[in-house]
């Protein structure tokens, strides 16, 4: 087993890799978010899924304020290295808008229709 380095990561310009959370059990595509040197960092060595929030400019541990949080089963990334792949455990939605998973809106016969409706809280 080879030694993982961060730097082997392909960030974009900002810094930043896409990351994508997948429900651990189901497979399910709960959200993307974006994560720098130090998110990656911090989610492998705490196994609290980190991001980077672009508009607040600053770490963002998932759930630390809404109680949704994300622990981190599985770290991968794609061949090219530019794009990581979470399976984590979900506590409550993964969306800001109360859903299940952010990716609620299908595209059908050319218009849009809504999969899930927000879980309570």
């Amino acid at each position: 087993m080879a030694q993982f380095d961060v730097t082997s990561l392909k960030f974009d310009t900002e810094g930043l890799i896409p990351a994508i959370a997948q429900d651990s059990e189901s497979g399910e595509i709960l959200m993307m978010a974006w994560m720098n040197k130090d998110a990656v960092q911090q989610t492998i060595k705490t196994g609290k899924v980190t991001y980077w929030s672009r508009s607040r400019g600053e770490l963002w541990v998932k759930g630390l304020t809404s109680g949704n949080t994300q622990q981190l089963v599985s770290f991968r990334f794609d061949c090219d290295r530019d794009c990581l792949l979470l399976k984590i455990v979900q506590k409550g939605p993964a969306c800001h808008t109360h859903r299940q998973s952010c990716f609620y809106t299908e595209v059908r016969d050319n218009g849009e229709i809504e999969l899930m409706s927000p879980v309570d809280k």
